[in-house]
């Protein structure tokens, strides 16, 4: 007499717990937080800003070292991305300066900074992931400001030649505004001897 009782029991239990699973939605159970970084804002020119484009609000990610951003004394002509210069990550010994910075697709348009306070003669950057790049805001050391722009193209995973300058400079900062196509992307800027 006990053992029809517990078969019953037991397939109640099952009954339930079939319920329960054909009652979960799968749409919710790979929603996602989505975590800003902080408020979005307008990405802050100076004037004479070579690019005339209205800009995208960004989430502006901080300086993990300290950069000291003085507003540019003078912009140098745009330089417009182009087909990119592939090239090999460079070795160890040609590196003066690196820096990077991990950023997500649910954060959408992004703005970055790396203090590079360095002398150098070339910057390359090295994307993990893919992103589109609205601008990249190199600020020398005298003030001078070397704006490349990408005008919101993608760019697949690789390293690039960002901007070269053979007579060596030195560079206070670069400025990025970039967004993940990927989930995330990992950009690494690196400063050449």
């Amino acid at each position: 007499m006990s053992k029809p009782r517990s078969m019953r029991s037991l397939l109640r239990l099952a009954f339930a717990l079939v319920l329960i699973v054909l009652s979960t939605n799968p749409v919710e159970a790979k929603r996602k937080t989505v975590v800003h970084r902080g408020p979005r804002r307008t990405v802050v020119v100076h004037q004479g800003f070579p690019i005339r484009r209205r800009l995208p609000t960004v989430v502006v990610h901080p300086a993990r070292y300290k950069v000291a951003f003085v507003p540019p004394a003078r912009f140098l002509p745009v330089v417009a991305w182009r087909a990119p210069v592939v090239v090999t990550v460079p070795p160890k010994d040609r590196v003066i300066w690196e820096d990077s910075e991990t950023f997500t697709k649910d954060e959408e348009w992004t703005e970055i900074s790396l203090g590079a306070h360095d002398r150098g003669t070339a910057l390359v950057l090295d994307l993990d992931g893919e992103a589109r790049f609205d601008f990249a805001e190199i600020v020398f050391g005298n003030g001078d400001s070397q704006v490349v722009d990408f005008n919101q193209k993608k760019v697949k995973r690789g390293a690039f030649e960002l901007l070269n300058f053979k007579d060596g400079r030195e560079v206070s900062y670069v400025r990025l505004v970039a967004k993940a196509e990927s989930e995330t992307a990992r950009v690494t800027l690196r400063m050449l001897r």
